[in-house]
């Protein structure tokens, strides 16, 4: 008798049990994206609201500003532009002294120009002034657009790339736009910056600074006939006077002016990017939401199943509640309260096995993964509002019990 009796609690408890457990398997989900795809979202907008420079001038297609160096001469002259920085950012293939190759992203600049673009954690990267050679404004070589003048080949590496291949200050590597070294030109290593490793940019833990010119002529982005593009860039960061910085109207009057100075160029202003960005993160925050509604519908349906069975199981108890005179308002309000119950423990447990499950991915996941969830961020707002949601939505998965505990014949349960 007490066999037969345990026997269907323990099934409650089971059906209680992977209820709370569906609920919180689709709870955890947008803990785990959210909290990670903010965070990540967050340190990059946070990076790009810290960066020296307030303008960019960019260009459609790969490396598509031409007359780079001539260009950021000009936006020097404008009223309010205290620098201009020109950029172009490549993938190399670097070649050790033992002849191991490994790719690296290489960026071409300008050095005088490049302390002031950096943003005040930054420039504890990079050794300043940056070790490149006597031509800190890249006019020697670059001779007015002909490349013909001396240049000295001297290149600040990624202390990653160093580490990884005992690279010190005085090394020689040779870098080629191919895994084929005869076609690379051998740079002197005067110097090492502290590259984290980007997010998005995987090869950028090996990382490479070069004169803008030299960069130019190794890729085929410089003058001739035969250039890609003839003195070419990817961006232009233009740095602006401290009063022009604060005032967004006349911010907007300089990116107005360079604007009409380059007609064939995008001006935009780091603000406007951090406003892409902040929408970009709503867009995906709503996708991972929508993603996890599908397994948040699939446990709100199991919690309704096991109300329902619930209600089936003890719908004698039911019948003689409501023969005594209990209301059935008191009686459905039971279920909705279980119901509730049931969806609050799944969502704490869920909220609870997201924050584990991404706190284990910052310690033990591969790199790149690694680094993510170690910017993740929990915003508690988020964290109640979430459970608070699963709570709500208990009450829509209570109907079909509430209905069948409505449903019960009186003369059936007593019998």
């Amino acid at each position: 008798m007490r066999r037969r009796r345990a026997r269907p609690l323990r099934h409650a408890r089971w059906q209680s049990a992977l209820a709370i457990a569906a609920i919180a398997s689709a709870v955890a989900l947008p803990v785990i994206l959210v909290s990670v795809g903010g965070g990540v979202a967050n340190h990059e907008l946070s990076d790009l609201e810290q960066t020296g420079y307030q303008l960019v001038v960019s260009a459609q297609g790969e490396h598509g500003i031409e007359n780079a160096h001539h260009d950021a001469l000009a936006l020097r002259d404008l009223s309010g532009v205290a620098d201009a920085e020109p950029v172009l950012s490549i993938a190399l293939d670097v070649f050790n002294a033992s002849g191991n190759v490994s790719p690296l992203l290489a960026e071409g600049l300008v050095p005088s120009q490049f302390a002031s673009t950096l943003s005040p954690a930054e420039r504890g990267l990079f050794p300043l002034p940056l070790p490149l050679g006597p031509d800190a404004n890249d006019t020697v070589h670059f001779d007015n657009g002909s490349y013909a003048g001396r240049t000295v080949y001297d290149v600040v590496l990624s202390t990653t790339y160093g580490r990884a291949h005992d690279v010190r200050v005085g090394s020689t590597v040779v870098l080629s736009p191919t895994t084929n070294a005869s076609l690379g030109v051998r740079y002197n290593v005067t110097g090492l910056l502290d590259a984290q490793q980007s997010l998005f940019e995987p090869a950028g833990a090996f990382a490479a600074v070069v004169l803008l010119s030299n960069l130019q002529t190794l890729t085929g982005y410089a003058g001739g006939p035969h250039a890609v593009v003839p003195d070419g860039g990817d961006t232009i960061e233009v740095v602006v006077d401290p009063a022009v910085a604060s005032d967004p109207a006349a911010l907007q009057g300089v990116a107005a002016a360079v604007q009409r100075l380059l007609p064939s160029y995008t001006v935009t202003t780091v603000g406007s990017e951090a406003s892409e960005l902040h929408s970009a993160e709503a867009i995906l925050t709503g996708f991972y939401l929508a993603l996890s509604s599908v397994g948040l519908l699939v446990g709100l349906l199991f919690l309704a199943l096991v109300l329902v069975r619930r209600v089936e199981r003890e719908r004698r108890t039911i019948g003689i509640r409501r023969a005594i005179g209990v209301p059935v308002g008191s009686v459905a309000a039971g279920i909705v309260a279980d119901g509730a119950r049931l969806a609050a423990a799944g969502g704490l447990v869920g909220v609870l096995a997201g924050i584990v499950v991404v706190r284990g991915l910052a310690t033990w996941a591969t790199s790149t993964v690694q680094e993510a969830a170690q910017l993740a961020e929990f915003a508690p707002q988020f964290l109640l509002e979430l459970v608070a949601s699963v709570v709500g939505l208990s009450v829509l998965a209570s109907v079909a019990a509430v209905r069948a505990a409505w449903r019960i014949d009186l003369g059936e349960a007593l019998r």
